[in-house]
């Protein structure tokens, strides 16, 4: 019989008007849509007329242009705001604008400098944050959350970031 596997642990509490503006991944576990980014991958996150988050993640491909693509998230947990679905119209399996949670904050940095992402299945992972880079105190609270987290810090690769780093490495090599 299959085990159930249980979601990561959202953060308490989510400030969403703190957590708008812009974020930049600085580690992520790789997915088919973020192979063709080669560096300054970021998500802009502000409201929309209907209440929900307007997405526009965006970065620099390998061939030196700008991609972007535009999307929604819709707050699925009131208690901590933490639990959202983020939908992107065009892209399969993604293209509902209401649906089960697929983006959880598991964990803050202090005064919102960094967040990290994952979804129920733990699949996937981003680690956000306001400036290009961390100091090493925030990225050993970043690798902890990442353990808290149930997952492998090793299953990360660091995203070139103009103004941080530069190579791609295992966040766990970092």
């Amino acid at each position: 019989m299959p085990t159930q596997i249980t979601a990561p642990t959202p953060v308490p509490r989510l400030d969403v008007e703190r957590y708008l503006g812009t974020w930049r991944q600085l580690a992520a576990i790789p997915q088919y849509f973020n192979l063709q980014c080669a560096r300054d991958t970021q998500a802009n996150y502000s409201l929309d007329p209907q209440g929900n988050i307007a997405v526009r993640n965006s970065c620099i491909t390998w061939q030196n242009t700008l991609s972007e693509i535009n999307g929604t998230a819709v707050v699925n947990d009131r208690e901590t705001g933490a639990q959202l679905h983020v939908s992107f119209p065009g892209v399969p399996t993604q293209d509902r604008l209401e649906g089960p949670t697929n983006y959880i904050v598991t964990a803050l940095g202090p005064a919102y400098s960094w967040a990290l992402v994952t979804d129920p299945s733990r699949t996937s992972g981003f680690v956000l944050a306001r400036a290009a880079a961390l100091e090493e105190g925030a990225w050993r609270a970043v690798l902890a959350a990442v353990t808290a987290a149930g997952q492998n810090p090793c299953l990360y690769l660091t995203s070139p970031t103009t103004g941080g780093e530069s190579r791609i490495v295992p966040l766990c090599l970092r």
